[in-house]
């Protein structure tokens, strides 16, 4: 992902829904119940974990069994440490006291939510490292770890991880993406791996996936009990089988079997955060609605129509449909680049507007940038005497439609369309279209050449847009 431009909207629950889902999380509720159970004669090591010694002591107060109850206890413990529900009291004796950020678990969902993403940090730094028994494997003669056979670089395993949780966010909040539900592992390991470009996948590409797949599928297992994500993990029988090759095409109806991923509402929160800190604007359905109209336009240019009606329907809410109206017109207008998008968000936003705005489009029937949308308006809801558009007029939205569909959707199927059915009802269209005294007329014309599927129209629509552009130079 780049950070040059926002990534869309996403739909977040309110801090109370998510301050509750995390004190629900398996690993933060261990974490908070070891950093109460904690006392004076609890005792820890250098590094600060719990010393071997008080892990049963551990486990048993979470009331874990078998033979990973220690290590789970053992994790609890250093998410405890690291999110400052506990902390080092005495190092030289290994002892502990209350950290200050376990009064914040009663405190306000935003403080919960403070403790949360620090336990998140933890758990993602653990993702990121192998799993232990290759590190045992790793141990020279003088028992430190030799990384080189490990064939592990941290940084760039934590790159990774950043990456496919990215993409993950990006399939969740786009309006084509995954939505709420779940992303196949295999798409999204290839997502990382497979160029954009290329079309079938070597053998080493394939091989390189299902690498990433066996990675993931430990890494997704990890994130699960911290909340980030729902996770189906790979059918244990296809792991089974050291020659099964997880990146070969499997029937749509057994893809389950190859690990699915959901991104969880209080994982979105989470990663919209991490994305925040690193640079990327993400952007949050209904933080607009209280801005004026103006910031509403521009700021919903780039949505998504879901998206953009969520956010408009909430800044309406928030309008009475008199005023709200006025204020969407105003905010519409200029013949800057952005003035077509802003309209059609205008008008868009209109459209769930009653009846008691019609005074506000009355007022601007006369408006040369808003006259057209206002009749458009007046019209489909049955207003009397609505006053005929003249043929300027007519061309004037006509421009500026296709040039807001032109900054909404680029050269989209559902633009082209529109570009056809122009050039079918209006015969003579473009040798009047690039008289046109809008400061987009010759970018759409141009645009409906490259469009039209029809040679000899398309040639139309090319000479008339060098011809706006010269006058436009005149």
């Amino acid at each position: 992902m780049s950070d040059s431009s926002p990534l869309p909207p996403v739909r977040l629950h309110s801090e109370a829904e998510l301050a509750r889902a995390a004190l629900s999380t398996p690993l933060l509720a261990r974490a908070a119940r070891l950093a109460r159970w904690a006392g004076p004669d609890t005792r820890v090591d250098a590094g600060g974990g719990l010393i071997e010694e008080q892990l049963p002591g551990a486990a048993d107060q979470l009331g874990l069994t078998g033979d990973d109850a220690a290590a789970y206890a053992a994790e609890a413990w250093r998410v405890a440490l690291d999110s400052g529900l506990v902390e080092i009291a005495d190092e030289d004796r290994g002892t502990v006291r209350t950290g200050e950020a376990l009064a914040l678990l009663t405190g306000s969902p935003q403080e919960v939510l403070t403790v949360w993403l620090a336990a998140l940090e933890t758990v993602l730094a653990d993702a990121s490292v192998p799993d232990l028994d290759d590190l045992v494997d790793a141990l020279d003669e003088g028992g430190e770890i030799d990384f080189a056979s490990l064939d592990w670089d941290p940084e760039a395993e934590a790159e990774f991880l950043d990456g496919v949780l990215g993409n993950l966010y990006l399939l969740t909040v786009s309006e084509d993406g995954a939505g709420d539900g779940p992303v196949p592992l295999p798409a999204l390991a290839a997502s990382m791996i497979v160029p954009d470009d290329m079309g079938e996948p070597t053998d080493d590409v394939l091989e390189q996936v299902s690498d990433a797949m066996m990675r993931l599928d430990d890494q997704f297992r990890t994130l699960e009990p911290v909340g980030l994500v729902e996770y189906r993990p790979v059918d244990e029988a296809l792991m089974a089988d050291a020659d099964e090759e997880l990146a070969a095409p499997v029937e749509e109806a057994d893809v389950s079997r190859y690990g699915m991923v959901r991104l969880t509402p209080l994982g979105a929160y989470g990663l919209r955060a991490r994305l925040m800190e690193a640079g990327f604007e993400a952007p949050v359905v209904g933080e607009l609605a209280d801005k004026g109209a103006d910031v509403l336009l521009d700021g919903t240019a780039a949505f998504g129509p879901s998206a953009a009606l969520a956010e408009t329907e909430l800044w309406l809410n928030r309008h009475e449909p008199l005023s709200g109206a006025r204020e969407l017109l105003a905010a519409a207008r200029g013949t800057d680049a952005g003035g077509p998008l802003r309209r059609l968000r205008c008008q868009q936003a209109l459209s769930l507007v009653g009846g008691e705005a019609e005074p506000a489009l009355r007022e601007v029937l006369d408006d040369p940038e808003l006259g057209g949308l206002a009749r458009v308006w007046l019209s489909e809801r049955g207003a009397a005497e609505v006053p005929a558009p003249s043929q300027d007029l007519v061309f004037w939205l006509t421009i500026d439609t296709v040039a807001a569909q032109l900054a909404a959707e680029g050269n989209s199927e559902e633009l082209q369309a529109l570009v056809e059915g122009l050039a079918e009802q209006h015969s003579g269209f473009f040798a009047a279209a690039w008289r046109v005294e809008h400061p987009a007329t010759a970018d759409v014309l141009e645009a409906m050449g490259r469009l039209h599927p029809d040679k000899k129209v398309a040639k139309e629509a090319r000479k008339a847009a060098f011809k706006a552009r010269s006058q436009q130079g005149g």
